[in-house]
Parts: structure tokens; sequence; C-alpha cells
């Protein structure tokens, strides 16, 4: 079973646009909709091309990526591609993160803690008759 999320042959499509003569409504009558708009000094157009497919009955219906491609459009003031990148699955990193881990600091049992946590069983149980857990 595959399942497929986003614009269909996108590596095809983007071929198809030309820098400078491609404008708003060709893109739109090509590609659709954006999956997102960004909008800071030029309009930034993101699509997406997103392909998965379940894995053999021996590897428990593990899920394998087959396409994972994003667009990315710049449209220029007056509604002309200005620029256009393809980022393919290849092009995707493996980030690496940090095993060590920092304790916060209420963790460890300071004169602090102990003082407001005996004040605090004393507020809750005033006579000491509550069962302890």
């Amino acid at each position: 079973m595959v399942k497929h999320h986003g614009v269909h042959f996108l590596e095809k499509k983007h071929q198809k646009l030309s820098i400078n003569t491609t404008n708003k409504n060709d893109i739109l009558v090509l590609l659709g909709e954006p999956s997102t708009k960004s909008s800071f000094d030029n309009d930034v157009w993101i699509y997406i091309e997103r392909k998965i497919s379940t894995g053999k009955i021996y590897s428990l219906g593990k899920e394998k990526l087959i396409i994972n491609n994003v667009l990315v459009l710049e449209l220029n003031e007056m509604g002309l591609l200005a620029s256009k990148k393809l980022y393919k699955k290849d092009d995707m990193t493996n980030l690496k993160f940090a095993e060590n881990s920092t304790d916060p600091a209420y963790r460890k049992r300071s004169f602090v803690y102990d003082f407001l946590s005996s004040m605090r069983q004393k507020i809750n149980d005033p006579l000491g008759k509550r069962k302890k857990r």
C-alpha cells in the first residue's frame, strides 16, 4: 500500500517553471495551491510531495519513505518567479543529537527543597494523622 501526500510528480512539474517568465497564475494552474505560503521581502511558496510505502510482511509493516520532495518558489513583487529550489530525499541529512543530558536543579535534594517539602507536609496534615505513603 502506498500513501501519497502533496503534489504528484513534483520533480517533473517543476521543470516546466522558468525563472522571470512564469507568474503566480501559471504556478497555480500547474501545481495548485501551495502547502505553505510565507511573505517576508518576497513571497515564498512551498510545495511538498511525499510518498510512503508499507514494508514487507517480514519487516512487520514498517513504513518506507519512497519520495520526499520539497519545492521552494520565491516570487518577486511583480508576481514573477524569482528563484526555485527542489530538495529531494537524498538531500536529507540525519541529525545526531547529544546523548548527554543535564539534570534539573530541583531534583537534587537541597536544604531549601527539604525545608519547603516539610512545610508543605505540615500544611497538608497539621496534626500528623494522615497516613504516610
